[in-house]
């Protein structure tokens, strides 16, 4: 999630007397096409997992069904991690839309190869309007409190269903790191803004996405 001017790509934050407007949630279809671009990019990225033990259902034959469901799992987390933002700020009142970023894009892009590290930004939501560091702090945590509660789920169903133990794992572990990247207290991450808000928040965010994320990997 990134603040900033609507006609204008470059990141700023500004804090000071509430402009709010009235605002109902709305997709433009500028940010319609944006999604969609990002969304393939992040599908292709799932895609890119193709060789991992848990998609091969014998010999070196991949196990489709696998594959679908956690590219699904994959391109939905990333989703509802930026819906999340949007939601919220607009509830609030804000202009909110997601946009597409070049260096986020082309990452992502790059990420599709079969590389150890993949990065998976192709953009981010957009918002406008002047705002207090409360408003900004709670529409920041919402992408990450989304991914610490959707690795719990897909965790506990690790557990309670062993039979999609492979994909709920990857699930919780892609969710865990998701929730514990985007909290890192620099720059352009929500964490920042997280942190100039509520450091008691921060800290029991960046918590429970950590230990999520050992558990997971751990697990996996």
């Amino acid at each position: 999630m990134t603040v900033q001017r609507p006609k204008s790509y470059e990141y700023t934050v500004t804090y000071g007397p509430l402009g709010k407007t009235t605002e109902r949630t709305r997709f433009s279809k500028r940010e319609i096409g944006h999604l969609a671009v990002a969304i393939l990019l992040v599908v292709g990225v799932g895609l890119s997992y193709t060789g991992l033990p848990g998609f091969m259902s014998g010999g070196h034959a991949v196990d489709y069904t696998m594959l679908i469901g956690f590219v699904a799992l994959f391109s939905a987390s990333f989703f509802i991690h930026e819906m999340a933002h949007k939601l919220v700020a607009q509830k609030e009142g804000y202009w909110a839309e997601f946009r597409l970023t070049l260096v986020g894009a082309a990452l992502t892009l790059l990420s599709i190869m079969p590389i150890f590290f993949k990065i998976i930004s192709p953009g981010a939501v957009m918002i406008s309007g002047a705002a207090n560091k409360q408003h900004i702090g709670r529409i920041s945590i919402a992408g990450p409190a989304t991914n610490i509660a959707l690795s719990t789920i897909f965790l506990g169903t690790s557990i309670l269903v062993p039979g999609y133990s492979s994909i709920m794992l990857l699930g919780a572990a892609f969710n865990s790191w998701i929730a514990l990247f985007n909290l890192i207290p620099y720059g352009i991450f929500d964490g920042l803004k997280i942190f100039a808000w509520s450091k008691r928040i921060w800290v029991l965010a960046f918590g429970a996405s950590l230990a999520l994320t050992v558990a997971s990997y751990m697990l996996t």
